[in-house]
């Protein structure tokens, strides 16, 4: 009998890979609940930053773009780098690709994944109780578990961070209607912090204010007709090091791993999408060059002793109180292979590890045989382009490849 191979998660880059490999005939099994993370981990009524070039999850074979999608089921079509796309028509793209491509989708949550022995591959746990062997498993669980909270906004919420509570995550809201009429703190100064604060201001929140550790954190890109044209076009805008990154990764992993820390940490970071500007200037306040030493709640608010961070000409350790009723941290994800609780123990500790993710080689192979990660889990390794969409295109048919014994 031949076994399958096993793909964990089924976003973008989990359906883009598992249709790779069903066009390789590959054996396999696709889990996970289809485009969870932009179904209900994002506010209603967001755009995508990306560009329609850079928003097709890539598949084996042509036909199914965003374009095919919004023209199949009679939607306005995303063509032009001035196009910015709803979060719901992305979440409607996502769930047509994976209809038509990944029919087999297993609804189900991967409870465990353990090395089977001297024998050679894995053996799973599903949550329905069903326990099965596979020869290669592919972990493409996107965001799942790796929401980053300040350790001073952690310590405030020792429940932890909710929607309903004084202070949450960017990701726990789907719907900011309830914080009409509020006074909101947003931390952060990338999209998603300051899309949120727009948003939370077009809900009707009595004050949105963005706060931000760097002066001049908050900006905004250049509109399309803004960028250089001497320089070559990338998903991500024209520049040299973008097409580098886009179009090169592998040779991003031969990189010193400082540099490749430094690089993921800097490039394509903080930074507001150019038809943001006009949304945002007038409707958000914003409060920069300072950082939070400690957060507590007082009679239900959250309450922020803040100082000048250091990069403030004004550093002299003054403190400063912010009020609000909300606090939201639009501060990220960060990478932690230990937050993968349905790894085994021994499979975690035999994880080569780098800034905290999988430290891959070429064909997204981790240290374990027959363990792959693409996506977020692979930024580490293949640079910056694996946080974004249009990384399918040069993730998944390598990775594909690697899996089917071909490269």
């Amino acid at each position: 009998m031949t076994l399958p191979v096993a793909v964990i998660g089924a976003g973008p880059y989990g359906l883009s890979t598992a249709a790779h490999l069903k066009a390789r005939a590959v054996p396999t099994r696709v889990f996970g609940s289809p485009m969870v993370s932009w179904r209900e981990h994002m506010p209603a009524g967001m755009l995508l930053k990306s560009t329609p070039a850079a928003s097709d999850i890539d598949a084996p074979q042509p036909g199914h773009t965003l374009f095919d999608y919004c023209q199949d089921v009679g939607e306005r079509r995303f063509e032009s780098d001035w196009d910015a796309i709803p979060v719901e028509t992305f979440a409607g793209y996502g769930m047509w690709f994976q209809q038509r491509l990944v029919p087999q989708l297993e609804r189900e949550r991967v409870v465990s994944v353990d090395r089977r022995g001297p024998g050679g591959g894995f053996e799973l746990k599903l949550d329905s109780g069903e326990q099965f062997t596979a020869r290669a498993v592919v972990v493409a669980t996107g965001l799942s578990g790796l929401a980053q909270l300040p350790p001073e906004l952690a310590a405030a919420v020792p429940g932890g961070p909710s929607a309903s509570g004084p202070v949450s995550h960017s990701s726990q809201h789907r719907d900011l209607s309830p914080l009409a009429g509020k006074d909101v703190v947003v931390v952060g100064a990338g999209q998603s912090a300051l899309e949120t604060a727009v948003l939370l201001a077009e809900a009707g929140a009595a004050s949105v204010r963005v706060l931000a550790r760097r002066r001049g954190a908050v900006r905004f890109g250049a509109a399309p007709d803004g960028q250089s044209l001497f320089k070559p076009d990338t998903p991500f805008g024209r520049a040299w090091s973008l097409y580098a990154f886009s179009y090169y990764a592998d040779g991003f992993r031969r990189l010193p791993a400082p540099t490749r820390q430094y690089l993921v940490r800097r490039v394509l970071g903080p930074l507001g999408a150019w038809w943001l500007r006009e949304r945002f200037i007038g409707r958000v306040q914003v409060t920069e060059g300072k950082r939070i030493v400690r957060a507590r709640v007082e009679s239900g608010r959250p309450v922020l002793t803040l100082t000048a961070s250091g990069d403030g000409p004004d550093r002299d350790g003054t403190e400063s109180e912010l009020r609000a009723d909300h606090v939201i941290a639009a501060t990220g994800y960060r990478m932690d292979v230990a937050a993968m609780d349905f790894l085994g123990t021994g499979l975690r500790t035999r994880l080569a590890v780098s800034a905290g993710g999988p430290r891959l080689m070429a064909g997204y192979r981790s240290s374990v045989p027959g363990l792959h990660f693409t996506g977020l889990p692979a930024a580490a390794s293949y640079g910056p382009v694996m946080r974004f969409v249009c990384g399918t295109e040069y993730a998944s048919p390598r990775l594909a490849r690697a899996v089917a014994g071909l490269g």
